[in-house]
């Protein structure tokens, strides 16, 4: 075996043999007081949890709408239909009904 090989081997034997002698067990009343700041919390209502994901939803909604504009920003820039309304009077247009 190599030195460094016998060094580890030495020092993991030592480590396996230490005894941990520290208390393991929970201090008095420590499950007491976990169970009462468990229920000490706020109460979730279904209201709550309703708007909680409506904003989420409108935030999700928002950024495909960001996306979606940005994806197809190209061809909307670069159509040639920007003189359609030149040579006609806007309001004709907009209510034409006939």
């Amino acid at each position: 075996m190599k030195p460094e090989q016998t060094a580890w081997l030495r020092l993991t034997t030592a480590a396996r043999q230490v005894r941990d002698d520290r208390e393991t067990a929970a201090p008095y009343g420590f499950a007491t007081r976990v169970a009462a700041r468990a229920m000490a919390g706020p109460k979730i209502s279904a209201e709550a949890l309703f708007e909680r994901f409506s904003w989420r939803a409108l935030g999700l909604a928002g950024l495909l709408a960001l996306i979606s504009v940005a994806t197809n920003y190209s061809a909307v820039a670069s159509s040639n239909d920007d003189d359609v309304f030149a040579n006609d009077v806007v309001v004709t247009e907009l209510f034409d009904l006939y």
